[in-house]
């Protein structure tokens, strides 16, 4: 069943389909896993998080290998922590938060605007959906690129501006972007199926986290809550 709960609170973000929790590295696929239970029960599931899927994914996904070296002891923190280039990974909730708000189901086909480290389109794909990522920072693209083949994931990922998205895979099931645009793109909205759910944060001093649903008659809009995330470059900043 296709559904989303939130919280009103402040939050704070970044920046074939695999299924299944079995992971490569040397680590094993039991790294962390306590972490990664805690973070979940006390991060997330306390907030209002219910959707079976994402919680399984939230458990699944080793947090700690999409971050820098230096900050792997702070990756099951509720926190954003820095990535390098600028950019973020997003607290442990906001991934969870606007995986659920996208409402994904196995089979369904995602676009990530905003890799970064990889993690989100990790839950994404954990969760059966077949992911297409795109990322503007290209050292981040390629080394979210090569963690996201280290661990199993298959996720097509490619460096470029986000902006116009991919409609070479349109239409999509649902779209999450990771940074935030003054405005909401244009081809982000026109690529989504009827029914598709497009998961924003928009604003510049002040951020909303949307949810626009694409409906036969047009597109509804949802504003969830206030977020603070990086701002989207590129393309969007000259419109």
């Amino acid at each position: 069943m296709r559904r989303a709960l939130w919280m009103a609170v402040m939050v704070f973000g970044a920046c074939s389909p695999k299924s299944g929790s079995v992971h490569a590295g040397p680590e094993g696929p039991k790294g962390h896993e306590k972490d990664r239970l805690h973070m979940v029960s006390s991060q997330i599931e306390s907030r209002g998080v219910r959707d079976p899927g994402v919680l399984r994914a939230m458990r699944a996904v080793p947090r700690h290998r999409f971050v820098p070296e230096s900050q792997r002891a702070s990756a099951y923190d509720d926190r954003p922590l820095p990535i390098g280039h600028q950019q973020t990974i997003s607290q442990p909730y906001i991934v969870a938060l606007m995986s659920e708000l996208a409402d994904v189901e196995p089979g369904d086909t995602v676009l990530e605007v905003g890799t970064g480290s990889g993690y989100q389109a990790a839950v994404l794909a954990e969760m059966g959906a077949k992911v297409f990522s795109i990322e503007i920072v290209e050292p981040l693209a390629e080394q979210s690129k090569a963690t996201l083949t280290e661990l199993g994931y298959d996720v097509t990922v490619r460096h470029g501006d986000g902006y116009a998205g991919w409609p070479e895979h349109a239409p999509f099931d649902a779209v999450l972007v990771t940074a935030a645009p003054p405005h909401i793109p244009a081809p982000l909205k026109e690529q989504l199926k009827i029914g598709g759910r497009l998961v924003i944060p928009v604003g510049t001093r002040f951020q909303s986290l949307l949810r626009v649903t694409r409906t036969k008659d047009g597109f509804r809009e949802e504003e969830v809550l206030p977020v603070r995330f990086v701002p989207m470059t590129g393309e969007v900043r000259q419109r």
